[in-house]
This record gives structure tokens, sequence and C-alpha cells, in this order.
């Protein structure tokens, strides 16, 4: 693989490794947040993205405009995936939209998304979801994707679109990015006019996504050190879901544990360590964000 062009803009040489530690699902429930607030004082994380849809929203709001260094995406929702707790599209209660599941939520799961929404219907949510955060004061530095339903054929267009209207980098993978191989080669084809067409544009692509489990088999401490040790040359967007154990949480996610244990293993300083002297060099979607205006 090609050196990644904006190792270079970011002042990096082609061979350094640079890892976004990133934190999804934040505002899911008050538990990510609080396992945010810990990890970023911390100084293991370097960026999160907030489910606006989602209740906490406002108080993932509210914490970004009282530390605005805080390196805060918007992971746009197109699903709601517990049983027991739902929420739903903001911008419509229109059945016909197709965005909606017969109670009037998000569908929880990907497939009956790509079948019943309107591509139309999807662009529109995403941007209100968007137009919420920047409405509430966050300095949205980042677009992803929960669950990674936006990024179907059908709807990442108008996803990246959106994010680049207001200047922000979607996320986005290089199509030899580590975390891709279970794609297959047509899968790959499909994608590559138009992520080929980016990448010449300026707009910055990942060399992997990828990230920590949502088991709670096996040490985390341990799995995140091999796993992040095995980040490749260029940029990588790394994952993990952590939150604080509460009862809330246990009571909406049955992959609570691994949550918890995302939290702990984050929280250690054994990692922290690990991480100073593993050669990988942390960075957050400001960056990209800034670096892509050049």
């Amino acid at each position: 693989m090609t050196p990644n062009p904006f190792l270079k803009k970011l002042g990096y040489s082609d061979t350094d490794r640079l890892v976004i530690v990133h934190t999804d699902d934040i505002g899911m429930c008050q538990a990510s947040l609080t396992a945010f607030e810990h990890l970023w004082e911390f100084g293991t994380i370097s960026s999160g993205a907030v489910m606006v849809p989602c209740p906490w929203f406002a108080s993932v709001a509210k914490m970004c405009r009282e530390n605005p260094q805080i390196d805060m995406g918007v992971h746009a929702t197109l699903n709601s995936e517990w049983t027991a707790y739902r929420w739903g599209p903001i911008s419509t209660h229109d059945a016909k939209s197709g965005l909606l599941d017969a109670d009037g939520y998000f569908h929880q799961w990907q497939p009956a998304v790509y079948e019943q929404a309107d591509p139309g219907a999807v662009a529109i949510e995403v941007e209100a979801q968007l137009e919420r955060a920047l409405a509430a004061g966050m300095d949205v530095t980042h677009m992803d994707s929960h669950m990674g339903t936006v990024l179907h054929p059908k709807f990442i267009q108008s996803y990246i679109q959106i994010a680049l209207s207001r200047g922000i980098p979607p996320m986005l993978p290089r199509l030899e990015a580590k975390g891709l191989e279970y794609l297959s080669e047509q899968e790959k084809a499909a994608y590559a006019p138009l992520l080929e067409h980016l990448q010449s544009q300026g707009i910055p692509l990942l060399d992997g996504m990828y990230g920590m489990p949502l088991s709670a088999e096996g040490d985390h401490l341990e799995i995140a050190k091999q796993l992040l040790s095995q980040a490749p040359v260029g940029i990588s967007h790394f994952i993990l879901h952590p939150s604080v154990d509460t009862p809330e949480l246990r009571a909406i996610a049955p992959d609570w544990e691994a949550r918890v244990a995302n939290y702990k293993a984050f929280m250690s300083q054994e990692l922290k360590d690990f991480i100073k002297n593993s050669g990988i060099q942390l960075i957050g979607y400001r960056a990209l964000r800034e670096a892509m205006k050049n």
C-alpha cells in the first residue's frame, strides 16, 4: 500500500504509525459518558463519537461545550439494537421513510435498514443529527457510523457529502486497510472508484479500522496491547466501547461486561505506559480536519 499522504500533512514520516483511539456509542447511556470523561482525562483515548438520538446526548454536548479541547464526532445512527431500551429518528415519524420499525423506533439491525429505508430519508436524518450537534455548540471533529449502516452503497454518498459540506472528515478506510479483510473482492471493486476519487481530492482515509472485542472473554488489557501493537503504518481508527459498571448499563446491554472490560483496560497505567513506549502516536480527528483544509 502506498504511503498515506496525510502522514506528511500532519508532520510525520511515511513509516510512522498514528492511531485514533476512538470511543463509540457516547451518550447511548450515562455509563458511556462517565467512561469517556475518565478516559479522556487519563489520556488513553484521543476521540469519541456521540449518538445524537440517544437520551444522554444533551449531557455530552454540555461536556463538550465546557471542554472545547475534547475531540468528539457524530456517530451517525440508523439502528436501535437493544430490546428494552430504544430510540428513533429525530427528523421524522413518518413510516413511509422506511427508517422506523413497527414500534416506531429505528430498526434493530442493518438488513432492515438496507431493505426498507429511503435513501433520501437517510440523508435527511444524518444531516439532522449533525445539525443538532452543531446547534448544541459542539465543535464536531468528524462523522462516523453506528454499526456501519450508513456506509452501505445506498447511503454512503450522502454521508460523505453531508460531512464534507461542513468541512469535517467522514470516517472512511482505504481499500487495503487493516480490518476490511471481510470484504469480498466484488465489494472492494464497488467502493474503489469512490475511495480513490476522495483520496485524490485530499480527503483523509484510514489505513486501519479495527478495535476491541465486544465479548467479555479474555484479558482485555492484554488484548488491547496485542491489537495496538498490530497497528499498521499510516493512520488507524481503533474502536472501543467503554462504559462504567452501572445498573442502567446492565439493564440495557447484554454485552455490558465487555464494555466495562474495555473501560478498565484503558484506565490501566500499564496500558498507558505501553502506548507511550510502543512507537505509535495518538492523534484525534481534529488534526485530520485541520490538515484537510490545507
